[in-house]
């Protein structure tokens, strides 16, 4: 099989749909957690720690001069991205927990046998008699 192949079978697997609406949806939920890490939980953090705010937390590596800016690495961004990734992190953790506790429920619940099913071993048990 020539890897063109493989590829068109590989795009037109459910899966990819299902890769293609989680990845919008990841897209769609960064925002509202970022709302949530920048004006919920990261302003009592830093009034915890001494009134800081992660997004002015940086060292400097170069003052700004006359036509340059100054050269900076920005770690309290960094600090704050890693706080969003792990409450985006735990979100799906829940959404997937959940999920699989529901597939779960429905393998470990058996179906109850239709009236069909039901009729048709009163039968079978009336004809072995």
């Amino acid at each position: 099989m020539s890897i063109i192949q493989e590829f068109k079978d590989f795009i037109n697997k459910g899966n990819m749909i299902d890769l293609a609406v989680a990845v919008i949806m990841g897209a769609a939920f960064k925002p509202v957690i970022s709302a949530l890490v920048d004006n919920i939980i990261m302003p009592p953090i830093g009034i915890a720690l001494g009134d800081v705010d992660f997004k002015d937390l940086a060292f400097t590596l170069k003052e700004a001069q006359e036509g340059s800016a100054a050269v900076v690495i920005g770690y309290g961004i960094f600090i704050q991205s890693i706080v969003d990734f792990v409450i985006i992190s735990f979100c799906i953790f829940m959404v997937v927990k959940a999920y699989n506790s529901m597939q779960k429920a429905q393998e470990a619940a058996p179906a109850a046998p239709s009236d069909e099913v039901k009729l048709l071993t009163e039968i079978r048990d009336s004809l072995k008699k």
